[in-house]
């Protein structure tokens, strides 16, 4: 399935998000002259602001066909708003003044598949949602997994750090504990902000706190080199993506299957990606997405990739959120394959580079 050329409805609100949701600010609030009471002057910035990224994700859920990916964004969205006194009446409010401005000042061929999209998500906004906690008791390491949790949010990152040496004291596993442990609390984390359990300084001190501990880790697995040229793996963040976890999480899942790894982490440019993956002679590359809206980058990322022919051998993964929401999505970037845990990927690298000496 090849994705649409350039100048399509979905790249097109991508380029006018800005001035629509300027146009939608204006209107809500000469319907809603309420919002001034409610949310005083930043209220009209936080209203733009959420507007540009409702249609955003809308922009790219109509240009990688994926109904899904709005879907998915407009139960985030009902659930974190609900935590700033947003009601649901206020986001169809929205999104209704979304769809007369996209009616009045939006252009183009295609213009009903976006509006078709639109009208799903309002919609949508009926939906009952059913928000459950990502720890549970009677999973792998899920008392474990929920006392790590307190002490992060306790900021107490030493005794984080004492429970998992006591784990690994016990013979429990790196990997079952980044699965069950790292993972699955990161997951918790963005669920308590969305509900605005915890602040989003809470959010960064959690998952620097994880990373740190992860770092300290590294003398537990990471072993010397061996002998022969191993697999070699190439892995980053598309974009300006920001959320490097995950994508550090699965490059040491690598490293601990005998890969060499090269980890480039966020905010990598294109070019110095491709340049790493010709310097390093690497047989794969991992692209991590988290934020919807940046699926199309990765598209154009590979697109560049496969354009060289110095880089057009690599296999490429992708993992991320969107790939999770639509597990489609993979073949529509263009890439070989896609995995929606770090277990996975290794599974999914031993089918597209079996294991052999290489070199």
């Amino acid at each position: 399935m090849a994705l649409q050329e350039k100048g399509t409805a979905g790249e097109q609100l991508i380029i006018e998000a800005d001035r629509l949701a300027e146009q939608v600010t204006h209107m809500q609030y000469l319907k809603q002259p309420d919002l001034y009471q409610r949310f005083g002057a930043k209220g009209r910035e936080r209203t733009k602001q959420d507007s540009l990224y409702s249609l955003s994700y809308l922009a790219e859920s109509v240009l990688m066909k994926s109904p899904a990916l709005f879907m998915n964004y407009i139960s985030w969205l009902k659930l974190l708003l609900s935590g700033y006194r947003v009601t649901e009446e206020d986001l169809i409010v929205n999104l209704i003044a979304i769809k007369k401005v996209l009616l009045d000042h939006f252009e183009h061929n295609d213009k009903s598949e976006v509006m078709n999209y639109l009208e799903m998500g309002i919609d949508h906004v009926r939906t009952e949602e059913l928000q459950t906690s990502y720890i549970t008791v009677d999973s792998p390491l899920g008392t474990e997994a929920g006392e790590y949790l307190e002490y992060l949010l306790q900021a107490d990152r030493k005794q984080a750090y004492t429970l998992i040496l006591t784990l690994l004291d016990q013979e429990t596993s790196i990997k079952d504990i980044y699965i069950h442990i790292f993972q699955k609390v990161q997951y918790e984390i963005g669920r308590l902000w969305q509900i605005s359990r915890i602040n989003v300084a809470q959010e960064h001190y959690c998952t620097a706190a994880t990373q740190s501990i992860i770092s300290r880790l590294y003398p537990y697995w990471l072993q010397a080199e061996g002998t022969g040229r191993s697999r070699r793996l190439v892995s980053a963040c598309v974009g300006n993506e920001q959320h490097e976890i995950g994508i550090r999480m699965l490059t040491d899942f690598f490293e601990m299957d005998g890969w060499d790894t090269y980890y480039l982490g966020a905010n990598v440019p294109d070019h110095s990606l491709i340049q790493s993956i010709v310097d390093y002679e690497a047989d794969m590359v991992a692209i991590s997405v988290t934020m919807t809206f940046h699926v199309h980058l990765a598209h154009e990322l590979i697109e560049k990739i496969r354009a060289s022919e110095k880089t057009r051998h690599v296999k490429i993964i992708v993992g991320g959120l969107p790939f999770n929401i639509d597990q489609g999505l993979w073949k529509l970037v263009g890439a070989d394959g896609y995995a929606p845990d770090a277990n996975a990927a290794i599974q999914l690298a031993d089918t597209l580079i079996p294991a052999v000496q290489l070199g």
